[in-house]
């Protein structure tokens, strides 16, 4: 049940016609899911993308051993595999898999080639993966269409250019724009954007935390000059000056934000290298320069929370 969509499918006749299109050099479309991929008793459920003959050229990736699926034409796509290095020493170990059966689906593919090592991309393991011949796929999971059609162009041509010659050609073929065409740029100014949002949330984050550090701070310092009130009589009878004390607590209140702010940098530092540990294919870098503008701010909010206890502190006189 549901709205009916008059949204028509991308095709690979809308494939070939954007590879005709000026300033474009290689073109894939593609289909994805998941799959049991099994060979020599093994069974592994790997992401299995149906892809087109020029995908490496598209995504910069290269084969290792082997070749890449053949342009062959679409209605006589032979079965072809090519793994993700990860997914080949998972179903043949150090064995050589060039040449041997994998089973996806009900069909039976050949391997031709195995992939250099590529990391994740857009949450989908590449080394972990197994590429067959887009219409291979698009039967793998009953598609009648493409799910995306990926290209690239002339780098000295205008991203937006190109775009538009996109775009026009697809109204052209569909009769309506009910496709969306993203560039580079759009991708990297949705991550930016996206990143902002999360430095905005974080830096709220961090200055609830630096206000609630201050509360704790005062709190603190402000029971320790309760307890201490006797000590403090001591002094001023001794002779202290009013300056030196303030300068007690202050001092006090300062070694404490010092310490709380250097432990949470070691805490933040340990736990990102331990992401970096689960998740290699995520960069994970420690900017000191920063971690140094944090212990800095950490004292500053130190010393701003302790002067209301100093300046108690340091007009108490002898007799209380």
């Amino acid at each position: 049940p549901g709205l009916p969509s008059t949204a028509r499918d991308l095709t690979l006749d809308d494939a070939a016609a954007l590879a005709r299109l000026p300033k474009v050099r290689h073109v894939s479309g593609s289909v994805s899911g998941n799959a049991e991929v099994r060979a020599q008793g093994r069974v592994r459920r790997s992401a299995v993308l149906g892809v087109g003959p020029q995908m490496q050229e598209v995504f910069s990736m290269r084969v290792g051993v082997g070749q890449f699926l053949p342009p062959d034409e679409a209605a006589s796509a032979r079965a072809f595999v090519v793994l993700g290095p990860k997914l080949a020493r998972e179903l043949f170990g150090s064995a050589n898999a060039l040449g041997e059966r994998v089973e996806i689906g009900a069909e039976r593919f050949r391997v031709v080639g195995i992939m250099e090592e590529k990391g994740q991309f857009l949450g989908i393991d590449l080394d972990d993966a197994a590429y067959i011949p887009v219409v291979r796929g698009m039967a793998l999971y009953q598609r009648d269409g493409l799910m995306e059609i990926a290209l690239t162009y002339d780098p000295e041509a205008p991203a937006a250019r190109v775009a538009e010659a996109v775009k026009k050609l697809m109204i052209a073929r569909h009769g309506r724009e009910d496709f969306s065409v993203l560039t580079q740029e759009d991708m990297l100014a949705t991550l930016s954007n996206i990143l902002d949002l999360l430095t905005a949330a974080v830096g709220a984050l961090g200055a609830i935390s630096l206000l609630v550090g201050g509360v704790g701070i005062v709190t603190i310092m402000s029971i320790a000059v309760t307890e201490r009130t006797g000590e403090i009589g001591v002094l001023v009878a001794l002779g202290a000056r009013r300056r030196t004390i303030l300068a007690l607590f202050l001092g006090e209140a300062v070694v404490l934000a010092g310490i709380g702010g250097l432990l949470g940098l070691l805490a933040g530092a340990g736990l990102a290298q331990l992401v970096g540990l689960l998740v290699p294919a995520m960069p994970v870098a420690t900017p000191w320069q920063y971690a140094l503008a944090a212990e800095v701010v950490a004292v500053v909010v130190g010393l701003a929370a302790g002067v209301l206890p100093a300046r108690r502190a340091a007009r108490l006189d002898a007799v209380e």
